[in-house]
């Protein structure tokens, strides 16, 4: 999917897990010095690459690079959270483990990221471990927002039979638009844009989820109308582009960008 370089820190629940990542070929792992740098550091990833991957480690860590992810979700980034999760024999157990809130209920982090992302995977068993984690990455890339998986910290060293198997080739269905609709869509923007006096284009974040970002730039070439940008849509639009007129950000834009 792109990613060659995932942004980590160890801890005693995802170490089984993170041993594999640095044995794989073409991936390099990036220690950071906390979760929080982490996280930022897949999202400026994610900005670059078009999606982004962290791990980190049960609640501990799941906990602090939270606010990484609730960013990415609401700038419409695809970024891919791992968590090294607990012992799956010890679910059910009743047990207290460390890093919790000392509650033998393993979901409270689960509970957390419900709200930032996506969609979420528990692999607790080998047995679909494959397909949820298939349905994570793809939705991460559909939705263009963040996903969590949660991975049992016994599991990464455990051979299975369907490993055995050739891989589920992974690919994504395009998007299709309603072709009455679109085109209706361009004629009344066409309509609008032809009786202005003095257009003027905004990007923002949502020319991302359309992966419209080329398609945009070459309207204002083609237009040559102003092109201004929204601060979540920063690095859309070349700044040394010739129709380039600064950030839209009300009292604080760019100076006369607001005027124009």
């Amino acid at each position: 999917i792109g990613i060659s370089d995932v942004f980590s820190v160890p801890g005693d629940f995802n170490l089984t897990l993170l041993d594999h990542l640095i044995a794989e070929p073409g991936l390099n792992l990036i220690g950071c010095c906390n979760e929080l740098n982490a996280g930022y550091a897949a999202d400026g990833y994610a900005r670059s690459r078009g999606v982004g991957a962290c791990v980190v480690t049960f609640t501990v860590g799941g906990l602090s690079v939270l606010n990484a992810i609730a960013g990415a979700y609401s700038e419409n980034l695809p970024l891919i959270c791992i968590v090294g999760g607990p012992n799956s024999n010890d679910y059910g157990t009743n047990r207290i483990l460390h890093h919790t809130i000392g509650l033998p209920d393993f979901s409270q982090e689960l509970r957390c990221f419900q709200t930032v992302t996506c969609y979420q995977a528990v692999v607790n068993n080998l047995e679909d471990a494959h397909e949820m984690i298939d349905t994570a990455i793809s939705t991460a890339l559909k939705e263009s927002k963040p996903v969590y998986i949660s991975i049992s910290c016994n599991l990464p060293a455990i051979p299975h039979p369907t490993f055995a198997r050739e891989p589920v080739p992974f690919s994504l269905s395009p998007k299709l638009s309603n072709k009455i609709g679109l085109e209706a869509a361009v004629e009344a923007a066409a309509e609008f844009l032809n009786k202005a006096v003095k257009p003027v284009l905004v990007g923002g974040p949502k020319l991302r989820v359309a992966k419209a970002c080329e398609a945009f730039v070459e309207l204002a070439d083609a237009s040559g109308y102003a092109v201004a940008v929204m601060p979540s849509g920063k690095g859309f639009v070349p700044e040394h582009h010739p129709h380039f007129i600064g950030t839209y950000w009300g009292a604080v834009s760019t100076a006369f960008c607001a005027e124009i």
